[in-house]
C-alpha cells in the first residue's frame, strides 16, 4: 500500500509503517502528482482535499488505484470535503479534541503572559465563542483558575458553563477567546463572526484570542478597531492571534499592533500531535478491517515534576510559564519572518518561512507531563 501523509504529522512512521510505504510531502504543497497510485491520504489544516482532486490523480494512474481513505489530524474539517468525498465512496476520518488541551493551555498562557495581575482579581471574565471540545477544555481550566466563565453556542449546551447571546456577553468579558470552524451558511455562520458591528459590543479593553480559524475574524476590521483607538487617543486592545484571514500573506502593519501573534501551532503539544494521528491510525484500522497493534503507551518522555498537588493552580502557575510554554519566543519567532515586498512597498510574512516555523516547531508538553492533576 502506498500512503501519502503531510511531513508535519507525528508519529506517521510508528504508527502506519507496517502498511506499506509512507511518503511525506510539506502539506500545503501536496499535488495531483503526489497522489498518483497512492491509497492513503493524511492531512492536517493546510491541505485542501476534494474529490475532484482525488479522481485526478486517480486518471494519471496506469493502475487506476484510487485514494480510499483520508484522515486528518485535526479537530477540524473545513478544508475537506466531507459530504463530497464521502459520496465519491472515500472513507473519511479527522481527530476531534486531539488537541483540544493544549489551545486550551495555550490561551490561558496567552492571558497570563499579557494580564499577570488582572487575571488573578476577583470577578476576572473569559468569554467562550464555541463550546466544542476546546471550548469546554478551556471552561474547565479557566475555572480551576477561579475565573468566571461565559459561554456562546447556538449547538451545544454546557450545564457548567453560563451561556448567552455573543453580542449580550462581549459587554461583561475581560478576555474573549474563539473556538469555531469556519462555516458561511445561515444566521450563525462564523466567517466573519467578529466584524466592524460585533467589535463595537467589546469593552475597550478586552482582550481577544483566536486560536481557530483565521477568517472567524476580519482583518479589516480588526484593523479598523486599533484605528478607532488610536483616533480616540486610548490604548489599543491586547489582541492575540495564532491563526490569520489571510495566512500564511500576514502584514507588517497587522502584526505591529498585535500583543502576542503565533504561527498557527497553539495545538502543537506532543500529546496532542501524538493523539491526533494515533486516532486516524484506529480510524484507518477499523477501514482495514484490523485490530490497532499500536498506542501512544511509552512513546512519550517523561519529565520532571513542576506541580504541586497540594497548591492551587493560579498560585503556580503563573511561575511556571517561563518553563512551560515562552509564548514570547513563538512571537518573535514569527515576526522575524518578515520581508519586504517591494512591489506593495510593505513588509509581509514570507510563507516558506511560516510553514518552516511550523515544520519545525520545537513540539511543548502538556502541564499534565510536568504533573498537573487538573
Amino acid at each position: 500500500m502506498y500512503l501519502v501523509a503531510d511531513e508535519n504529522l507525528s508519529l506517521t512512521e510508528y504508527f502506519f509503517s507496517s502498511f506499506g510505504t509512507v511518503k511525506t510531502y510539506a502539506g500545503r504543497g501536496i499535488t495531483v502528482e503526489n497522489l498518483i497510485d497512492a491509497e492513503v491520504l493524511l492531512v492536517r489544516s493546510v491541505t485542501k482535499v476534494t474529490p475532484q482532486l482525488l479522481q485526478a490523480a486517480t486518471d494519471l494512474s496506469a493502475s487506476h488505484k484510487r485514494i480510499g481513505f483520508v484522515g486528518s489530524a485535526t479537530i477540524g474539517t473545513d478544508h475537506l470535503d466531507v459530504a463530497g468525498l464521502q459520496a465519491s465512496g472515500v472513507t473519511v476520518a479527522n481527530a476531534p479534541g486531539c488537541n483540544a488541551q493544549a489551545v486550551a493551555e495555550y490561551v490561558v498562557t496567552a492571558i497570563l503572559t499579557l494580564q499577570p495581575e488582572g487575571a488573578v482579581q476577583a470577578g476576572f471574565t473569559v468569554g467562550i465563542v464555541g463550546l466544542g471540545n476546546v471550548g469546554q477544555r478551556l471552561g474547565v481550566l479557566a475555572k480551576r483558575l477561579g475565573w468566571r466563565v461565559m459561554g456562546v453556542d447556538p449547538f451545544v449546551i454546557r450545564d457548567d458553563i453560563e451561556q448567552m447571546q455573543l453580542r449580550e456577553m462581549l459587554p461583561q468579558v475581560d478576555v474573549v477567546s474563539l473556538h469555531v470552524p469556519i462555516t458561511n451558511k445561515g444566521q450563525d455562520q462564523t466567517y466573519h463572526l467578529m466584524d466592524e458591528e460585533t467589535f463595537a459590543f467589546l469593552k475597550p479593553n478586552a482582550m481577544l484570542i483566536n486560536s481557530a480559524r483565521g477568517a472567524v475574524i476580519a482583518e479589516a476590521a480588526l484593523l479598523a478597531d486599533f484605528a478607532h483607538a488610536r483616533a480616540k487617543g486610548v490604548e489599543i486592545r491586547s489582541v492575540i492571534l495564532d491563526v490569520f484571514e489571510h495566512e500564511p500573506k500576514i502584514s507588517a502593519r497587522l502584526l505591529d499592533d498585535l500583543a502576542l501573534a503565533t504561527p498557527h501551532i497553539a495545538g502543537y503539544s506532543l500529546e496532542g500531535k501524538a493523539k491526533g494521528t494515533e486516532m486516524i491510525y484506529q480510524a484507518f484500522c477499523q477501514w482495514q478491517a484490523v485490530s490497532p497493534t499500536r498506542t501512544l503507551e511509552n512513546m512519550l518522555p517523561t519529565l520532571p515534576q513542576l506541580f504541586n498537588p497540594h497548591k492551587n493552580l493560579i498560585e503556580q502557575l503563573p511561575a511556571l510559564l517561563s518553563v512551560l510554554y515562552p509564548i514570547q519566543q513563538d512571537d518573535a519567532a514569527l515576526r522575524a519572518c518578515l520581508r519586504d515586498d517591494e512591489h506593495l512597498g510593505e513588509s509581509f510574512v514570507d510563507a516558506e518561512s511560516f510553514d518552516r516555523l511550523r515544520k519545525e516547531y520545537p513540539l511543548r508538553r502538556e502541564w499534565s507531563s510536568y504533573g498537573d492533576q487538573g
